[in-house]
């Protein structure tokens, strides 16, 4: 009797049912479909040979591959064919080899198997979808050309300004209470954050319509008392004429980022502005966020919270006010309270930890995040985040003694910046004997210092 026409007792159409699972063909060479065994053995080889060469020699570059939308639209359709087409082979294996008694076990295995291979590449095509949705939702669209051989476009520094907005009911218009400028080296990934507090008055404006308006520095509205720094993004959205040739529904941005690159005396590229609210929104997503207080932190309109201190996790609510709290304390310790916080985000947001939480950070960061980050940089933003990981970070604020946010002297500020940006920057690499590693500076109101140091 042929091997086509052989009736399969139900071990064995067991095994040949879950060996064309691991391997596609065996149940069609086992029925003397050879040419067809043959080729789905072929096609199975190639698919995993491609899988294996991507994850060796690309895996360098997989992250920078998860940020394109191009390629998030492929993976997605490939992993659904893919898992359509092993659901095929199953089916049809077990059509192939079914025995004649026993036939309900083997249907139940090949739905089993089925299931088995649909729901991993199911989740990761969903993963694959909402990856790309962040990133469009995201992330602007290509705005200018980058030169692919090098997406800087000859910069040596990345210089974002990232925002901690609030906005109240009783209190009109988002006010950017926490203003910080990370500064990157490209080559190294050196980085410096610099910290603005929000009560800097009178800041000068950059050149045009909004330092024809404000001559002699920012002001508020009539009676034209002095306007501090925290009001120049709500100012540029209610007066876009100040801001000529931004883009709709970025003059605040635009504004802002021109107002902070003059006081710093180093351009401003980009910016990305976070939700407090939904901030608390994604650390919860993340399960939490470990942070280490010095002192204890009063927390409530009335008072009525308290987080002790120690190193403890804090819920999304409890971070929330740990870096929004002035009670018992004043902005610079709020500042310092915030930065600590951010570094305690970006170490703690390891590949498990989102991978777990995916959706619920994704639909979180949506909400929470808005930037002007183009779509085409990120793919180098992802390779250097891998050489800023093996630096130390490091921060200066200018809050007083060094700088009198009343009568601030902006020619220190850029000095400073300038000599921040200059020094050697610490790194997680040991010291020759007898060096003395810059992390371990004293801390000091004119001296970079590492969030090592100043978060405990």
């Amino acid at each position: 009797m042929a091997a086509r026409d052989r009736e399969f007792s139900l071990g064995t159409s067991i095994v040949l049912t879950i060996g064309s699972a691991v391997l596609w063909g065996v149940a069609h060479l086992a029925t003397g479909r050879r040419r067809t065994g043959l080729a789905l053995m072929t096609v199975y080889a190639v698919l995993l040979a491609s899988v294996l060469t991507m994850v060796t020699v690309l895996g360098s570059h997989l992250l920078s591959l998860a940020v394109q939308p191009g390629w998030l639209t492929a993976l997605t359709v490939t992993l659904i064919a893919i898992a359509v087409a092993w659901s095929t082979v199953i089916l049809w294996s077990y059509a192939l080899v079914r025995p004649a008694v026993g036939r309900r076990a083997t249907t139940i295995l090949a739905v089993v198997l089925c299931a088995a291979v649909v729901a991993p590449t199911a989740y990761a095509a969903r993963l694959a979808y909402v990856s790309r949705d962040v990133v469009t939702s995201l992330f602007t669209a290509n705005t200018a050309p980058i030169v692919t051989q090098d997406p800087w476009n000859g910069a040596d520094r990345f210089t974002i300004l990232l925002v901690g907005a609030d906005s109240a009911p009783n209190r009109p218009g988002v006010r950017t209470d926490s203003m910080t400028v990370a500064t990157v080296d490209i080559a190294t990934g050196a980085t410096t954050l610099l910290g603005l507090p929000r009560n800097l008055q009178n800041v000068p404006m950059p050149s045009g319509p909004a330092r024809e308006r404000f001559p002699y520095g920012f002001t508020g509205e009539p009676p034209y008392t002095p306007g501090l720094l925290n009001e120049v993004f709500q100012y540029g959205e209610d007066y876009p004429e100040v801001v000529p040739g931004a883009r709709r529904a970025t003059h605040g941005s635009t504004l802002l980022k021109q107002t902070v690159s003059g006081i710093l005396g180093i351009p401003v590229t980009y910016y990305a502005m976070v939700d407090m609210h939904g901030f608390a929104q994604i650390i919860d997503a993340m399960g939490g966020v470990k942070v280490t207080i010095k002192e204890p932190i009063v927390y409530g309109k009335y008072r009525e919270g308290l987080l002790a201190a120690g190193t403890r996790k804090l819920t999304g609510e409890q971070a929330l006010w740990y870096g929004r709290s002035r009670t018992d304390s004043d902005d610079y310790v709020r500042m310092g309270r915030q930065k600590c916080l951010l570094n305690a985000v970006a170490k703690q947001a390891d590949p498990m930890t989102v991978l777990n939480s995916f959706e619920s950070l994704a639909t979180a960061t949506k909400r929470a995040i808005s930037t002007d980050v183009p779509q085409n940089l990120l793919p180098a933003l992802v390779d250097l985040a891998q050489k800023v990981k093996d630096t130390r970070i490091r921060s200066l604020s200018f809050v007083p003694p060094l700088i009198s946010t009343v009568y601030p002297d902006w020619s220190l500020i850029r000095r400073k910046v300038a000599q921040a940006i200059a020094d050697r920057p610490a790194n997680k690499t040991a010291t020759a004997p007898g060096e003395r590693p810059e992390a371990t500076l004293t801390p000091s109101a004119d001296r970079p210092i590492t969030l090592d140091e100043s978060c405990g």
